[in-house]
C-alpha cells in the first residue's frame, strides 16, 4: 500500500448531543444531520478543504494551510448559529499526518481530535500549533482557554478559541474531555492482558454514502462472531469494542480498558456492487503492526471475501495469539446477498435498541422474506419481538409468541445458536414457566458461555427476578461486565439485580459507572432514581425521574417512577394528576398495565385499581408481571393484600392465562 506524510491542518466536528437527539426526534435530528453537512461540504469548496471521512454525526476533514482551516472554521460555526441551529464542536490541529490511500492517521490526528473533545458547541478550539500559524493574521481574534494535559500526548498543549462576535466563548481552563486518565471505575481491572486476546474496532465506512455505516459495522460484528468460535481466544465484547472509533482511538486504551493484547482496524468502500475492505493486525504493547491486507470484490462475492479475512486472521492468529490454532468459524448465514444486506441493516437498528427495534425488525422480516431458511435472521428477529414486548413499546400478546416461534424456526435451521436459546429462556421467564426458562438459559450458556446478553438475562429475569437468588444472579452480572466492560446496559442490569437484593448504595455506583459510558442511558437513568429514593434521597430522585421523562418522551416505566417518588415525597395531588394523566395515554396508546398497577398502589386511594391492573395484565402477558415478587417497586400495602399471594400463584399454576394456546397472534414475518 502506497503512504505518505506530510504536514496539514486538521479539523474535527461533531453534533453535540446527537444520540439524545435521534432518541427524542428523528426527522429533527436528520434535518440537524443533513444541515450539517451542507454548509460543512458549502464552506470546505470555497476554503479549499478536503473531507477525508463522514462518522456517524462527526466529520474529519484537512486543509493545507491553517489560515485556511480557521476561516473555514469561522464561516461554518457562524452559520451553525443562525437558524435552524446546529450545535457543533470543533477542535483544529497542525501536525505530521499520513495518508494511506483512503485512510488518515498519526500524532496529528490524534492531538486534533483531542482538542475537539474539549469543544463546546457554538465555538472554535485550536491548537497552540494553528496559534503560531495565524500569529501574522491579525484580523484573526482569539484567546486562551487554558493548558491541558491532554489523554495520552506527552506535552502539555495550549488551547485556543476564536473570539468572534456571535461565537460562543468557553470560559478560561473549564473545558472538559478526554484529558488525562480518571481512576478507573469500579469492577474493571487493570491486569495485564492475556497473549491470546483481541477487540475488533468499528470498520472505518470509506463509502460515499454516509448511510452504509450498518454495512461496515456489519462486516466487523461478523468478523467478531467469526473469532468468538475461536478456542483459547478472548475476544472483546461488540458493544464495548465499538465504544472506540478507528479515526480517534489509542492503542493502548483500547488494550487497557478492554484487557486485550491485540487490535484489529480497517476499513470498509462500498461503492455499488464494488467492495474495498482493509484490515490490520496492531499489538497494543508497541503499535507493532503483525499483518494487514487488502481485499476487492464485488457484493456477490461478500461471503468469499469474509472467509478469506476470516481465514487469513486465524491462519495468522495461530502464530501470534493461538499458536497451533483451534476450533472453526461460523458457516455462511445466506446465500443471498441482498437478504445479507437486509440482515445487516437489521442487526444495526437492533443495537440501537428503544423504537429503533421496530425498524430493525422490519429490515429482518424482509430478509427472511428472501431467504425462509435464514437462521440468524430467524434469531435477532426473535429477540427483537422479546425485547419489544419486555420494553412496552408494543402489545406483549402481538409479538411474543411470535419471538418464541422465531427463535424455535432459528434453532431448527441451526441447532448451535445460543442466541435464540436466550430468547427463549427471556419468553419462558415472562410466562413464569421456571424449569423452562432455566433450561433454555443454561443451554444458551454452554453453547457460548461468553455471550453477555446471555448472562444478564438468566441473573437478572430468572435468578432475581422468579428464584430471588440475587448472589448467584450478582455473579452473572459481573461476568457480563467483564465480557462488555464498556456497556452502559451492563452496568444498568448489574444495578437492577442489585436494586432487587436491596443493594441500593452498590446499585447507583452502578448506576453512574454506566452513566460515565452512555449518560442517556434509560435502565441507567431509571435505576439511578430507584437508588436514590430507596436510600430516601427524594429530592435527587426527583430531579433523575422528571429528566428522564423528557430523554424517554414520558416512558410508563419513567412515568410510574415518578409517582411513585411524589407518594414517597408527600406530594399526593401531584401524583394523583400524574396518574390520571398514565391512564388517559393507556386509553388511547399501549401503556404497561403493570407499571400502572405499581403507581396505585403506591397512591393507596383504593387498592382495587391497582389489582384491576394487574390482573389485565396477566391477561396481556406483560412480561413486568415478573418482577412483582422480588422488585422493592412493589407497595407494602399490595404484598399484604391477599390478591397479592393469588396473583402469584395465577402466575406459577399450570393453567395460568399464560399458556401458549392463548396467544391469538401466530408467527408471521
Amino acid at each position: 500500500m502506497s503512504r505518505h506524510r506530510q504536514l496539514a491542518a486538521i479539523l474535527f466536528t461533531d453534533i453535540e448531543g446527537y444520540s439524545a437527539m435521534m432518541q427524542q426526534n428523528e426527522k429533527q435530528a436528520l434535518t440537524v444531520k443533513n444541515r450539517h453537512r451542507e454548509v460543512l461540504q458549502r464552506e470546505h469548496q470555497r476554503y479549499h478543504g478536503r473531507v477525508v471521512q463522514y462518522y456517524g454525526d462527526g466529520t474529519l476533514s484537512v486543509f493545507q494551510s491553517a489560515v485556511e482551516a480557521v476561516e473555514c472554521a469561522l464561516a461554518m460555526q457562524s452559520a451553525f448559529l443562525e437558524e435552524p441551529l446546529v450545535p457543533v464542536r470543533m477542535g483544529l490541529h497542525m501536525g505530521d499526518v499520513v495518508f494511506d490511500e483512503e485512510q488518515l492517521f498519526g500524532d496529528g490526528v490524534n492531538l486534533a481530535s483531542r482538542v475537539e473533545s474539549l469543544g463546546v458547541a457554538g465555538s472554535v478550539l485550536f491548537s497552540d500549533k494553528i496559534k503560531d500559524e495565524i500569529a501574522n493574521h491579525p484580523e484573526i481574534k482569539t484567546y486562551s482557554v487554558g493548558i491541558y494535559r491532554l489523554k495520552n500526548i506527552e506535552r502539555p498543549v495550549e488551547v485556543f478559541a476564536l473570539d468572534h462576535e456571535g461565537l460562543v466563548k468557553p470560559t478560561p481552563n473549564s473545558l472538559k474531555g478526554k484529558t488525562e486518565e480518571k481512576k478507573a471505575p469500579p469492577l474493571r481491572t487493570a491486569k495485564r492482558a492475556p497473549a491470546k486476546s483481541i477487540a475488533v474496532l468499528p470498520l472505518v465506512n470509506l463509502s460515499n454514502d454516509p448511510e452504509q455505516q450498518y454495512f461496515s459495522e456489519g462486516v466487523a460484528e461478523e468478523i467478531i462472531n467469526a473469532l468468538s468460535s475461536l478456542k483459547n481466544l478472548k475476544v472483546a465484547g461488540r458493544t464495548s469494542s465499538f465504544k472506540f472509533s478507528r479515526e480517534t482511538a489509542d492503542l493502548r486504551e483500547v488494550g487497557e480498558k478492554l484487557g486485550v493484547s491485540t487490535v484489529l482496524e480497517g476499513s470498509v468502500r462500498k461503492q455499488g456492487n464494488r467492495l474495498r475492505i482493509t484490515v490490520q493486525l496492531t499489538k497494543v504493547e508497541d503499535g507493532f503492526h503483525l499483518w494487514s491486507e487488502r481485499y476487492d470484490g464485488s457484493m456477490d462475492d461478500i461471503f468469499a471475501i469474509q472467509d478469506k479475512i476470516a481465514m487469513a486472521i486465524t491462519e495468522k492468529m495461530k502464530v501470534t495469539l493461538l499458536e497451533k490454532g483451534r476450533g472453526g468459524l461460523r458457516k455462511r448465514p445466506t446465500q443471498n446477498t441482498e437478504a445479507y444486506e437486509l440482515y445487516l441493516k437489521g442487526k444495526f437498528y437492533l443495537n440501537r435498541r428503544g423504537s429503533y427495534i421496530v425498524t430493525g425488525m422490519k429490515y429482518l422480516q424482509r430478509a427472511l422474506e428472501l431467504d425462509p431458511n435464514f437462521a440468524l435472521a430467524y434469531a435477532d428477529y426473535a429477540d427483537a419481538n422479546v425485547l419489544l414486548g419486555l420494553y412496552g413499546i408494543l402489545p406483549p400478546k402481538q409479538v411474543m409468541f411470535k419471538g418464541k416461534q422465531a427463535a424455535e424456526k432459528a434453532l431448527q435451521l441451526n441447532p448451535s445458536l445460543c442466541e435464540a436459546y436466550t430468547s427463549l429462556g427471556s419468553y419462558y421467564c415472562y410466562i413464569w414457566d421456571l424449569p423452562k426458562a432455566e433450561k433454555h438459559f443454561l443451554k444458551a450458556l454452554e453453547l457460548n458461555p461468553n455471550h453477555a446478553q446471555t448472562h444478564l438475562r438468566y441473573g437478572l429475569n430468572y435468578l432475581a427476578w422468579m428464584k430471588g437468588d440475587f448472589a448467584k444472579a450478582e455473579e452473572h452480572g459481573r461476568k457480563a461486565i467483564k465480557l462488555e466492560p464498556l456497556s452502559a446496559l451492563c452496568f444498568g442490569i448489574y444495578a437492577q439485580i442489585l436494586h432487587a437484593g436491596g443493594k441500593f448504595k452498590e446499585a447507583l455506583a452502578a448506576c453512574k459507572t454506566g452513566l460515565d459510558l452512555d449518560s442517556y442511558s434509560f435502565i441507567c437513568n431509571l435505576y439511578e432514581g430507584y437508588s436514590y429514593l430507596f436510600l430516601h434521597q427524594h429530592e435527587e430522585a426527583l430531579a433523575v425521574f422528571e429528566r428522564l421523562m423528557v430523554l424517554s418522551s414520558r416512558h410508563s416505566f419513567a412515568h410510574g417512577a415518578l409517582i411513585m417518588t411524589l407518594c414517597k415525597m408527600g406530594n399526593i395531588d401531584r401524583a394523583r394528576a400524574e396518574l390520571k394523566e398514565l391512564k388517559e395515554r393507556a386509553s388511547r396508546e399501549y401503556v404497561v398495565c403493570t407499571a400502572i398497577g405499581i403507581a396505585a398502589g403506591w397512591l393507596n386511594d383504593d387498592l382495587d385499581e391497582a389489582f384491576y391492573f394487574f390482573e389485565k395484565g396477566l391477561n396481556e402477558h406483560d412480561p413486568l408481571l415478573v418482577s412483582l415478587k422480588y422488585e422493592r417497586w412493589t407497595p407494602e400495602t399490595v404484598r399484604q393484600d391477599p390478591r397479592y399471594q393469588k396473583l402469584l400463584d395465577k402466575m406459577n399454576s399450570p393453567d395460568k392465562p399464560f399458556s401458549d394456546s392463548l396467544y391469538k397472534y401466530g408467527f408471521g414475518i
